[in-house]
């Protein structure tokens, strides 16, 4: 039975980056030095204990976020290594609303990278405290200082440098440790022995320099080590620990370490930052949430003694067969192996058959779970990611998790009749685990489609059907989610009447239209007065404008960001009804839109292209022939990074096309950015293509 440590003692990490900055490698070091696994797994052996899945192993990259809980001095550390990949970013965000800090890994050569942008960003959403740690220092091109300027250029963060790098390159040998004074260097089979030598004469006016910068920063949220350095007393090393936490802990400052995970080198120290600067369950603002009896307002403390609350944040299907594992953080109270608790967001009761502590993809068993930690459990019927798992006598739901909209969607359809019910059952186990993952069906041509985060997303869901629930599917050409939306405010009116010897059909509506803000999607607002529309009919009449907007009225896209105001209408006492209203609110919306502008939109992507400099011209030229708005250059050791934005549309088949202009030698990384005014010539091409396609299925 593993160990329970005190509730000071716990720290929920992830491991956040770019895709290839060697999270899961600093991962594997973690693991090993912690003595959680006796061998380290190399990612590029396909062998890394975090990457598990077959697709994981095969590709290199990871895909799904994996949980672990290893011991460092005295101090329990909850790990969850997540993938880098934009296509996977639901794993980063769901596990960033659980975790209390964070340790983010940058690539000492590209430094920080457009992911490690979107994580950082994520990160700061959801308020997480952060370490940093320059990984890569080994390699060509390396250079701590500037991946530091990148921090405070692009991230408008401040960092806390508290190692430097000796030697770089194939020359870097070990890092100097400003905090101690003293020259760190790895030795034994992997790195596990650290050898402290006084800093190197060459070196010590650098750090000497370093460390004075590293006591300053630090003293801005301290007041006694404030005088302390004004007076020019030395502080201690645990005054100077214990304001590094508190900076750390209030997102103050980050610290910023450096390394070579690959090479053994360095990470002993960000596990020291981990046990000694990020924050324990104790350190962070107690989660709020909502009665759902009464609307109030409750907090929950990281409390054993308090009402039991938590949060799934993670299902996946038991590939043992034993059905769903829920993966959830304990924010307040105590739950035991099969004890009942209350899921309020379906208002049912849930029964926790057995709970486990994960490593990996192996669970060790535990008898209860307490606040503070993160656990797994079997037998959950119907909750899933995002639902609150709370006391039935004390309820309380808190916030859910939200995912952005897929962009990039495929049809797909069984090879077999026997095929057709197993797509049906792979496709509902795949979307309970993946809330960026939509499956809809096509009403024109009876397809089904899939749409996700990119094209490496779906690839890996068609392959994991074929693997894992034994699904053969004939897979389409990937599109473009596109949406609709309208450019300027519109009213209209519609009467529906129908006479049909009996009760007849009468609804009357009046609609005001709008652009509302960018992401708020459909936004209703009832301004009837006086009872022109009787407020049972409100409801049918909202739901008729909103299941327009979702089909589309210009092209079938989903219509977004619109303000609809129902402002006047009329009704017959013998002949309205509900499906009355709900068809003249889809009649009344229909006519408004056609007034107010409608455009369509295309999903722009924010695409890096790191390429040697010779090809630099013709990649440029390019991504200038594809729609792209070049936004930026930049060396990067004997590399240039373009950065620029570029329609979706214009991106499928790109890395087969840059590998063919660039001898293999470029690569690119690319992640949602914005939606944007499909230009006039392309609507009318898109609007042409449809409707020839419609007229082929009829």
């Amino acid at each position: 039975m593993p160990k329970e440590y005190p509730i000071d003692k716990l720290r929920n990490i992830g491991v956040i980056a770019h895709i290839d900055a060697g999270k899961t490698t600093t991962s594997e070091r973690i693991l090993y030095y912690t003595g959680r696994t006796y061998k380290i797994g190399e990612v590029h052996e396909g062998a890394a204990t975090m990457d598990y899945m077959v697709q994981e192993q095969e590709r290199g990259i990871t895909i799904t976020a994996a949980a672990t809980t290893c011991y460092w001095r005295d101090v329990q550390i909850n790990l969850i290594d997540t993938p880098g990949h934009i296509d996977f970013t639901v794993e980063v965000q769901r596990s960033l609303r659980v975790l209390d800090g964070g340790v983010v890994v940058f690539d000492a050569v590209a430094g920080v990278e457009p992911q490690s942008e979107t994580v950082w960003r994520q990160a700061d959403r959801f308020g997480v405290p952060r370490i940093c740690f320059v990984n890569k220092m080994d390699r060509v091109g390396a250079s701590m200082e500037r991946t530091v300027d990148m921090i405070i250029d692009r991230l408008a963060a401040k960092p806390l440098v508290m190692n430097l790098p000796v030697g770089l390159e194939s020359d870097f040998t070990g890092v100097i440790d400003l905090l101690n004074m003293q020259y760190m260097t790895f030795s034994g089979e992997k790195g596990e022995v650290m050898n402290a030598a006084p800093v190197p004469e060459k070196y010590l006016d650098a750090a000497n320099k370093a460390r004075e910068k590293m006591i300053e920063t630090a003293a801005e949220v301290d007041d006694g080590l404030l005088e302390k350095y004004l007076a020019g007393v030395t502080p201690t090393i645990d005054e100077l620990k214990s304001a590094i936490r508190k900076g750390t802990i209030s997102q103050h400052y980050f610290p910023v370490f450096c390394g070579s995970a690959l090479k053994n080198r360095g990470v002993q120290l960000v596990l020291d930052a981990v046990a000694d600067y990020l924050p324990s369950p104790l350190d962070v603002k107690p989660v709020v949430g909502i009665n759902p009896k009464t609307g109030e307002e409750v907090t929950r403390h990281p409390d054993v003694t308090e009402p039991f609350a938590a949060l799934v944040f993670k299902v996946i299907n038991d590939p043992t067969g034993m059905g769903k594992m829920a993966f959830f953080r304990v924010y307040s109270g105590t739950v035991g192996q099969g004890d009942t608790v209350f899921n309020p967001g379906k208002g049912r009761q849930e029964r926790m058959t057995r709970l486990y502590r994960m490593h990996a993809n192996k669970r060790e068993a535990i008898a209860d779970i307490s606040a503070g930690n993160i656990g797994v459990t079997l037998g959950l019927k119907d909750s899933i990611t995002g639902d609150t798992l709370c006391d039935l006598q004390s309820q309380v739901t808190l916030e859910n998790i939200s995912f952005p909209d897929p962009v990039v969607k495929l049809a797909i359809e069984p090879k077999t009749m026997t095929d057709q019910d197993k797509m049906g059952r792979a496709l509902r186990a795949l979307t309970d685990e993946d809330p960026t993952l939509h499956v809809a069906s096509d009403e024109e041509t009876g397809q089904t489609t899939l749409a996700g985060m990119g094209e490496l997303h779906l690839d890996v869901i068609v392959d994991r059907m074929k693997r894992e629930y034994g699904v053969e599917v004939r897979v389409g050409k990937p599109s473009v989610a596109y949406r609709e939306t309208i450019t300027r405010p519109a009213h209209a009116r519609h009467r529906f009447v129908r006479q049909s010897g009996g009760k007849g059909q009468y609804g009357d509506v009046e609609l005001e239209i709008e652009p509302a803000g960018k992401g708020l999607g459909f936004v209703f607002e009832n301004k009837i007065v006086g009872g022109t529309i009787p407020k049972e009919y409100i409801p049918a009449v909202e739901k008729g404008i909103r299941e327009t907007l979702d089909g589309g009225i210009i092209a079938g896209y989903p219509m977004v960001d619109v303000k609809v105001k129902l402002v006047d209408g009329s009704y017959h006492e013998v002949d309205s009804s509900e499906m009355a209203f709900k068809i003249a609110g889809s009649m009344a919306i229909k006519d408004a839109v056609a007034k107010a502008g409608g455009i369509i939109l295309e999903p722009m992507m924010k695409v890096e292209v790191v390429v040697p400099e010779d090809y630099t011209g013709t990649v440029v030229g390019d991504l200038n022939s594809r729609r792209g708005m070049i936004e930026s250059l930049e060396k990067r050791g004997n590399a240039q990074a373009v950065r620029s934005h570029i329609p979706l549309s214009e991106m499928f088949g790109y890395a087969t096309d840059l590998r063919g202009m660039t001898q293999g030698r470029g690569n690119f990384v690319m992640e949602f950015a914005y939606y944007s005014e499909l230009p006039r010539n392309l609507v009318d091409e898109l609007l042409h293509g449809k409707s020839t396609t419609k007229d082929g299925k009829k």
